[in-house]
This record gives C-alpha cells, sequence and structure tokens, in this order.
C-alpha cells in the first residue's frame, strides 16, 4: 500500500485523488481548506464546490487537519494555488518527515521571490535540509483525469530514483506519467503557458482567427523557452509534455481557465468582473504574468506577449491595442526557440 495526501482540494487536486485512487494499493487523504468541501465529500462523495458529477471513491478520505493528512503517508502531493504555496508548507512544516517524497503540482512563480515553487518548498524547510522532490506538469483538465481520459503528464526530479518512484504509484492504464530530469523547464513551462493561454483566449474574444492563435502559440512557446533556458533549464523540454503539449491544450481548449479570462478580456470585460465571477476558482496566469515578466528582466530575456498580457491586466491596456503593439515590433529573424 502507498499512503498519499493530497494537499489542496480543487478541481485539480481533486482529480489527481480520483485519479491515484484507482490503483487498489493507494491510499488517499485529501485535504482541503474549505469546510464546505470537507462536508460534501463525506456526504455525498463529491467535491460539488470545485469538481461537481465526480464521485470520489472510498479509498480517498477528506480532512481539514493538515496533521491528520500528513501523518504517516509516504508522498505528499501539494496542489494549492501558488500564492498560498509558502503559507501552506510553512503550516506543513512541523509534520514532514525526512523520507517523504514532497510533489508538487502547482504550476505558478512566487510573485515577490519569483521563486518556482520547488524552490519555495526548499527554502520553507530551511538550510540544512535535502527533501525528496518533484514536480508534476503536462497537458491536463480536471474534468478529463477525473473522467479517466487517457492522459500522458511529466514527472520532474533531479533524482531519477525519485521520479521513477513517483512514475511507478501515479502510473495507470489512464494515466501515463514520463520521467524527466529538468526540474527548471518542467516547473517554468508549465507555469508561464498561463500567461500565453490568457493572450489566446484574448485572441478568440476579439474575433481573430486561426491564423492569429498559431502565430501566437508559436512566438508564446518561443517566449517560454527563451525563459527556461537562461534560468538553466533545456530547450527540449519545451517540445514536450509540460512545454508545447500544455501551452496547445490550454490556448485552445474550452475548459481552460486562462483562456476563458482572456476571452472575456476580449470581450471588454474588466478582470476584476472577472475573476469576482470565477466563484473561487484561481487561473494562476493572472499571477504568474507580473512574476514571469520580473524574472525575464531578472535572467535579462525578452517576453513581448508576456510584456503585453501584464499591460493589459494590470494597466488597463485594451486588448487590440496589446495586439497591434505585438504586431508593430521591430522586424527580426525567426531563430532557434531560445534565441529568436
Amino acid at each position: 500500500m502507498t499512503d498519499i495526501a493530497v494537499i489542496g482540494a480543487g478541481a485539480w487536486g481533486t482529480a489527481l485523488s480520483i485519479a491515484l485512487s484507482r490503483k487498489p494499493a493507494n491510499r488517499i487523504k485529501l485535504w482541503a481548506y474549505e469546510k464546505e468541501v470537507i462536508a460534501s465529500i463525506r456526504e455525498r462523495r463529491e467535491n460539488t464546490l470545485f469538481l461537481a458529477g465526480a464521485l470520489l471513491p472510498e479509498n480517498i478520505t477528506a480532512t481539514q487537519s493538515l496533521e491528520e493528512a500528513i501523518d504517516g503517508v509516504e508522498i505528499v502531493l501539494s496542489v494549492m494555488p501558488s500564492h498560498h504555496a509558502r503559507r501552506v508548507w510553512t503550516q506543513m512544516k512541523p509534520f514532514l518527515k525526512p523520507e517523504m517524497l514532497l510533489v508538487s503540482a502547482t504550476k505558478g512563480i512566487e510573485i515577490d521571490s519569483l521563486l518556482r515553487m520547488t524552490q519555495v518548498i526548499r527554502q520553507v524547510l530551511g538550510d540544512g535540509v535535502s527533501p525528496k522532490l518533484c514536480a508534476l506538469s503536462g497537458p491536463t483538465f480536471a474534468k478529463e483525469v477525473a473522467k479517466g481520459f487517457p492522459t500522458a503528464i511529466a514527472i520532474a526530479s533531479e533524482n531519477s530514483e525519485l521520479s521513477s518512484w513517483v512514475q511507478e504509484v501515479f502510473s495507470d492504464t489512464n494515466f501515463r506519467v514520463y520521467r524527466n530530469d529538468d526540474l527548471v523547464g518542467v516547473e517554468l513551462g508549465g507555469s508561464v503557458k498561463n500567461v500565453i493561454a490568457i493572450a489566446a483566449g484574448v485572441v478568440e474574444g476579439i474575433g481573430y482567427g486561426h491564423n492569429t492563435t498559431a502565430a501566437l502559440i508559436t512566438r508564446g512557446l518561443t517566449e517560454m523557452t527563451r525563459l527556461v533556458v537562461a534560468c538553466g533549464g533545456r530547450a527540449e523540454t519545451m517540445s514536450g509534455l509540460a512545454g508545447m503539449g500544455d501551452l496547445v491544450l490550454t490556448c485552445t481548449g474550452g475548459l481552460s481557465r486562462n483562456r476563458t479570462v482572456g476571452v472575456e478580456l476580449g470581450h471588454g470585460r474588466k478582470l476584476e468582473e472577472i475573476i469576482a465571477g470565477m466563484h473561487g476558482m484561481v487561473a494562476e496566469g493572472v499571477f504568474t504574468t507580473s512574476a514571469a515578466l520580473q524574472l525575464a528582466r531578472t535572467v535579462g530575456v525578452e517576453m513581448p506577449i508576456t510584456g503585453q498580457m501584464y499591460e493589459l491586466l494590470q494597466r488597463g491596456k485594451s486588448p487590440r491595442d496589446a495586439i497591434r503593439d505585438l504586431m508593430n515590433r521591430p522586424l527580426t529573424q525567426e531563430t532557434a526557440l531560445y534565441r529568436g
């Protein structure tokens, strides 16, 4: 038996719990912040707030206690929003054991520190601690994972034994996990693609067509790759599941919250109004845009799409003006992904 704590019962955390519970050898403890989520799971075997209609098997137990969730588990899988990660990991710290494997499935960059999520975890745990760390990322919609649709995802770690362990525990006939040793690339790819997805939604909302979307995805992949390489990751990672795969899904799929935010912005709605109507759901790209742009400036790379999304989200620039300014940039030669 493998005991797993899933920390965060939003749509993605709930879907991962369901996917992992399909293996009889796994026992899942799902931690939720919201007491109504706990009540819903215990009474109806369903997370009606964040993933209505998906049945949670009996080998998933719900708790609002971090100590109870973590006690005795072998794997801690964190799925909280990025802006809550430091606080929740700080609260979990007293209950963690050195032998536990820590897996981050949060896609984001911390705004103040510009750290990736595994870097946040390392910093919270402190100097002298060498945690067993992995990051899970790839093209996944929570509803489809919960339904058991065939899905492929990447698990990244600097330690191949750890990624192999996760691959073995998490994989089944409908959830295929691939190993990757580029922790930087997998984490940044999963984060920055959300920014590009907002831009893709803007394109849709304005009413532009497939030409515009294809150009945006292609140049967005270039931006992602440029940042990954500058931060020490590998360009080829961006041609895989955590790069191109996740980018295409999030930019084109109707279930993407980030793309939906962009569509509404393209329709002329204000960001505050859009967020208020999401009923607690999080579009990570809204938070990641500022952090990604600051990180790009820190490492000296240009990210024009991200820059225009920042102007749109934070400074109220009109969607049409943002696209116009992208199209009127100085003409350049298309070169390698990490240089062009």
